[in-house]
């Protein structure tokens, strides 16, 4: 009597199934009849449910192939043992998209499958991930069947990162960014902006070539702004942001006492406007060339110095100056005009009574009054004596100035033969009259006049170099 029972339960069962086969979503209202698994006793607990499911691998794998999931099969093996089991109720009327389960000892499957069952099923709930796909499967309690509720793409969202590198670097050095270190990122891209917020360089990037180089040939603060895209083109949201410093350079100044000045006075050199809009000169090196090319390097002076030059010339004076963090100025350039002090005198004058002159002397340069000392042979066509001046000479024209002008001497002179007489002299006229004379220089023309008892008279050219 109790055999004839269990016969009539399984044809009940048979048909049941049987049915709901037939139908587009199958009604499943018991469960622990047709396991896939043996559970004997109580509902085991879930470290004791994953290590019953390890030994039916090998028909679980037959069933994922049997219901065309058969790449999902070693994600499910390899996550099984770690993955957290969650104790759930499946509500009545929720649906599966297929579960395993075994019949006449065979496995078998059943798809689009609908809990019909009087109350919730107790089931254990666990995740297994491939790609962005998320599978939750549940197992029944009591039969520890193998179902796949259903299936969430879960895209996550790109995570930004971004550094930049160096944090501070001059004018044209090579700024090197690396986005790297995104997550789940399709693509990259970065923006620059300068300190007013004026977007001045972007670049795309990927994980494959997530690095660039760039310079700037401004200095101030440049802010990286990095955005990564996931593979929905959805944008990050995290801030991602870096900053790097590009430092001024400094900035050289010179500024000479004068342009024009003596051989052997000196003239100072000054370099203390020189500044560094964002630290400070740390060195300065002076460079003073002359005409034929040779170039004088000072690098242990102040900002501030004295300079003499023995030759004259006209001179270049070049200074550049480096700060605290290395970057180099433009070069800063003056000029001096070096001149000498002796010039060489020769004088051509003749007496109105005749008498022939000519003259060789040195005359000394200061500021407006000059020196001037010369010897020399007169010759009245009977006698020859001598006769020397030492004047001081008033020049009317600007220092150094090379143009015709005024000028005006004075001083004691003698001349004679065997016995000398002593003469107040005054020399009167025009230097530069020609620039060259026949063979002469610079030339000026004079007159003279000499006073002692008697009084001399002459005119003359004098030559100047």
């Amino acid at each position: 009597m109790k055999s004839k029972k269990i016969v009539i339960l399984m044809v009940g069962l048979i048909i049941l199934f049987s049915l709901t086969s037939y139908s587009e979503t199958k009604k499943l209202k018991r469960v622990g009849i047709n396991t896939l698994v043996r559970i004997r006793g109580e509902i085991p607990v879930a470290e004791v449910m994953k290590t019953i499911v390890e030994k039916y691998l090998g028909d679980i794998k037959y069933g994922f192939d049997l219901v065309g999931y058969g790449d999902l099969y070693l994600p499910f093996v390899d996550q099984i043992k770690a993955a957290a089991f969650e104790e759930k109720e499946l509500p009545v009327g929720d649906k599966l998209m297929w579960m395993l389960y075994r019949s006449r000892g065979r496995v078998k499957a059943i798809e689009d499958l609908e809990w019909a069952g009087k109350a919730p099923l107790p089931v254990f709930s666990f995740m297994v991930v491939k790609g962005y796909n998320h599978y939750e499967f549940i197992m029944p309690k009591p039969c520890g069947n193998v179902a796949l509720r259903g299936v969430t793409e879960i895209i996550p969202d790109a995570i930004c990162a971004i550094e930049v590198n160096p944090a501070k670097a001059n004018i044209n050095d090579p700024i090197s960014v690396d986005m790297s270190g995104s997550q789940e990122a399709k693509s990259m891209e970065v923006e620059v902006f300068d300190e007013n917020g004026n977007k001045v360089d972007s670049k795309k990037l990927t994980p494959d070539s997530p690095k660039w180089q760039t310079k700037f040939s401004k200095p101030g603060e440049y802010v990286f702004k990095g955005t990564a895209f996931n593979v929905k083109d959805k944008p990050s949201e995290n801030l991602s942001e870096a900053k790097t410093y590009i430092n001024s350079p400094p900035m050289s100044m010179l500024k000479l006492s004068t342009n024009e000045e003596y051989v052997k006075k000196a003239i100072t050199i000054n370099a203390e406007g020189s500044a560094d809009p964002d630290g400070e000169v740390s060195k300065i090196v002076f460079e003073i060339g002359d005409q034929e090319g040779k170039v004088e390097k000072f690098t242990d002076k102040p900002l501030k110095w004295d300079k003499t030059f023995d030759k004259q010339g006209v001179y270049t004076i070049t200074a550049v100056v480096t700060d605290d963090f290395n970057a180099v100025s433009e070069p800063y350039q003056d000029k001096v005009k070096i001149h000498k002090r002796w010039f060489t005198v020769l004088d051509f004058s003749g007496y109105f009574a005749g008498v022939r002159v000519g003259a060789l002397g040195k005359e000394i340069l200061f500021s407006k009054v000059d020196l001037l000392i010369s010897a020399g042979a007169a010759y009245d066509f009977s006698t020859a004596y001598a006769l020397a001046n030492v004047l001081l000479v008033y020049d009317s024209r600007p220092r150094f100035s090379e143009e015709p002008g005024f000028f005006i001497g004075v001083g004691p002179g003698v001349s004679g033969g065997a016995g000398f007489e002593v003469e107040a002299v005054v020399d009167v006229g025009m230097y530069n009259v020609a620039k060259k004379l026949l063979f002469l220089k610079n030339v000026a023309f004079f007159g003279e006049v000499r006073i002692s008892g008697t009084i001399k008279a002459m005119i003359g050219l004098r030559s100047i170099f």
